[in-house]
């Protein structure tokens, strides 16, 4: 049962009941509601990086706060994907989508003003909180508004360059605001747009709900975001540590592996599951997933040393920095608004195996960065970069949103999410590991340094530099060099690895289907995920040749059994 019983359809309002009448013509001004919402959430998870100096030296907040004002938001977001996503499900995902539009916004007024660490880290907890509403919902009604997956598949390349505009423009945005504002003005720009969207939103939206049999499961939603959020923050705290047998990273990362072995235990043991895990039985869902977590691993990664490069050996402000990386956004919108294009002509398999090839050309390219700047080598491997992860992430998020149901695409926009985020987690982690064990080697013998000040310039960049100035003399210089020159050479290391990471992942895509296989549109009745009085209790229309929203796909050897 597909959860559209009439008995759950709601009045649908002047826009929806066009859309009716029209055959769905206004799914794309829907689309760009749900890409605003997404813009924001995008937004924040990067927005905040360069304003950290000026919440430090405002709020003065202690090292593990510190911490937390970065951290807290997108650890509480991923944590509630599952949660909220499987929700959206049952009590229908507007619904979902609205209360996660109210609580962004009353969460940005509050971080905006915060006068203390603890109101400040508050805040971005309430801001995951609405992030984790707001992101499966958009994915899930957007499954649901295009049933058809030619023009699904155009909609989703729209909605993945979106997502990485927001995220490549936070620190762009950020930069300009920290410079001509206060760094609350970085949340304060939140609040006019969600105050806009929010009755947008409840007067252009369908609502939609997916399969709504059975009780929802309460305590298994809970293992879920406990162990999500156990496996983030000790993936995190690795790599913060560097150090593989560091107790805080451990407890937490093994205290949420249990948990999700648990979770996926008892949802298989249920009979009316959360996330039907007979999904990850079918090897294109399976491979889209881990493909999203490779690309992931590899853009946050990269995108973090690249950062740390353009600033700190290059020594470019941050507002230099977000415009050095906007070739990078420019290139992955390229390759989202051609995606569809592309993915019926060539198909899901040469499609991300295509970008993972061309994540990885940018990658060695990188490898020729010295500490000199090169702006138009690094211009051609941003390019390159965005347009080959771009390519990848959307057509594994189309292969793995196609493969679900639509009665689960809440579900499933989920795992995709928590694929997303844990994937940026691991590769914060791995690679800042890399990184740290190819860095640290170059500072430990510099001539007329204590081993001390080498011990402590072998953390970052950033400190060597600090300890640099305080020796001063020869001494100073010697080490101010022997940083930056470990730094590049670490760059090099890390650059490398992360290209056999990337030529894994072109591997691993040889799972997906060779075509993009496109039959008749998979909704219901409801046609654009529009409620419309029913013609009969219960019942499609009569000679519909069409399945029912909640009803899955099987293949050929699933209905044989």
């Amino acid at each position: 049962m597909s959860g559209t019983n009439p008995a759950d359809r709601s009045t649908p309002s002047p826009w929806q009941r066009l859309a009716a009448a029209s055959g769905g013509g206004n799914r794309w001004v829907v689309l760009a509601v749900l890409c605003v919402s997404l813009v924001l959430v995008a937004l924040d998870a990067t927005i905040l990086h360069v304003a950290v100096p000026s919440v430090t030296e405002d709020l003065r907040p202690g090292p593990i706060e510190l911490l937390w004002i970065v951290d807290a938001y997108p650890l509480v977001c991923a944590s509630l994907l599952i949660l909220f996503g499987t929700l959206g499900d049952r009590v229908g995902r507007r619904r979902v989508l609205l209360l996660g539009y109210g609580i962004f916004g009353a969460a940005s007024a509050v971080a905006a003003l915060a006068d203390s660490a603890q109101v400040l880290i508050a805040a971005r907890a309430l801001l995951g909180i609405g992030g984790a509403m707001i992101m499966p919902a958009t994915l899930s009604i957007l499954r649901q508004v295009f049933p058809d997956r030619r023009e699904r598949a155009l909609a989703i390349g729209i909605w993945t360059a979106v997502a990485a505009v927001g995220a490549a423009g936070g620190p762009v945005i950020g930069g300009f605001l920290v410079q001509h504002f206060w760094w609350g003005s970085v949340f304060l720009i939140n609040i006019p747009l969600m105050a806009l969207i929010l009755p947008l939103g409840r007067w252009l939206l369908p609502e939609s709900k997916g399969a709504a049999d059975g009780p929802w499961d309460v305590l298994g939603a809970l293992m879920a975001a406990a162990g999500v959020l156990g496996s983030v923050l000790g993936v995190k705290r690795l790599g913060a540590e560097r150090q593989l047998l560091d107790a805080e990273a451990m407890v937490p990362l093994l205290l949420g592996a249990a948990l999700l072995v648990l979770f996926v235990r008892r949802q298989r043991r249920r009979e009316h599951p959360l996330i039907d895990m007979r999904l990850f039985s079918r090897p294109a869902f399976t491979t889209s997933v881990g493909c999203i977590v490779l690309a992931m691993l590899a853009l946050v990664g990269l995108e973090l040393i690249a950062v740390q490069y353009l600033q700190l050996v290059l020594h470019l402000s941050p507002l230099e920095t977000g415009l050095r990386l906007l070739p990078l956004t420019f290139a992955a919108m390229a390759a989202g608004a051609t995606g569809s294009y592309t993915l019926a002509r060539i198909g899901p398999r040469t499609m991300v195996s295509l970008g993972f090839l061309l994540t990885a050309a940018a990658v060695l390219l990188l490898t020729l960065m010295g500490q000199q700047d090169r702006p138009l080598l690094l211009t051609c491997g941003f390019i390159l970069l965005g347009f080959g992860l771009q390519t990848t992430l959307f057509a594994a998020y189309e292969s793995m949103l196609s493969e679900a149901p639509a009665a689960t695409a809440g579900g499933a926009a989920s795992i995709g999410e928590t694929s997303y985020q844990l994937g940026a987690g691991m590769g914060i982690a791995l690679l800042g590991s890399v990184m740290n064990a190819a860095y640290a080697p170059g500072l430990a013998r510099v001539p007329g340094v204590p081993a001390s000040d080498s011990a402590g310039a072998a953390h970052s960049l950033g400190e060597a530099y600090q300890i640099a100035a305080h020796l001063g003399g020869p001494a100073g210089a010697s080490l101010y060099a022997a940083a930056r020159h470990s730094f590049v050479h670490g760059l090099h290391v890390t650059l490398v690895v992360s290209a056999g990471l990337l030529l894994a992942g072109a591997a691993m895509a040889l799972k997906l289907p060779r075509t993009m296989e496109c039959g008749a549109p998979d909704a219901g009745p409801e046609g654009d995920g529009v409620r419309l009085p029913a013609q009969s209790k219960g019942r499609p229309a009569e000679g519909s040749a069409v399945r029912a929203a909640g009803e899955p796909r099987l293949s050929a050897a699933e209905r044989a059994g």
